[in-house]
């Protein structure tokens, strides 16, 4: 009798600890998006370069900032979604961040959107956010060297409000770092 209550309690504690397994994937691992695979490129590329040229170009990073500028910049004017790219672009070339695309659009806490899920929503097919992806991967920079963009009325961060602004585009101001 006893063997057989062992073996009862035993598969209801494997059942119970496999329950709880899905249940903490499910919670923990329900935001797994399209682009996950470009945060292990990303990481994989900030532990092994120095060089920004071949990761910054291409289709895949035009995709990445199109998205970036899509999930922070939509609704903006056109020069301002080339500002926010050149931001990210102007980062990739600050030695106070990564030097990849990928490595600054998914760097911890830096953009609103990736936390949101903004970045993942569709780009309208009328949407100016991969011209302006391309404008500022060509080199354009309305925002004069920029590492920061914020908007005044969505942020309560004394740090961003200390920084001097570079310009105002719509609703964001440009800010160059410390």
């Amino acid at each position: 009798m006893k063997k057989y209550l062992l073996n009862k309690y035993t598969i209801c504690f494997f059942c119970i600890a496999f329950l709880l397994t899905l249940l903490y994937i499910s919670i923990n691992y329900t935001k797994i998006d399209l682009f996950n695979n470009f945060r292990l490129y990303a990481a994989k590329q900030e532990e092994s370069s120095t060089s920004t040229k071949e990761e910054a170009t291409g289709e895949e990073m035009v995709e990445l900032l199109a998205r970036l500028i899509n999930g922070e910049a939509r609704g903006e004017p056109y020069e301002g979604q080339v500002a926010v790219g050149a931001v990210i672009l102007n980062r990739v070339k600050s030695p106070k961040f990564p030097n990849t695309i990928p490595g600054v659009i998914y760097q911890e806490g830096q953009f609103s959107c990736i936390k949101d899920g903004q970045f993942n929503v569709p780009i309208d097919e009328n949407s100016t956010v991969y011209k302006a992806a391309q404008e500022a991967m060509n080199g354009a920079d309305p925002t004069n060297g920029a590492l920061y963009f914020y908007n005044p009325s969505k942020t309560s961060s004394k740090w961003l409000f200390s920084l001097e602004t570079t310009t105002t585009i719509g609703k964001h101001r440009f800010a160059l770092g410390e």
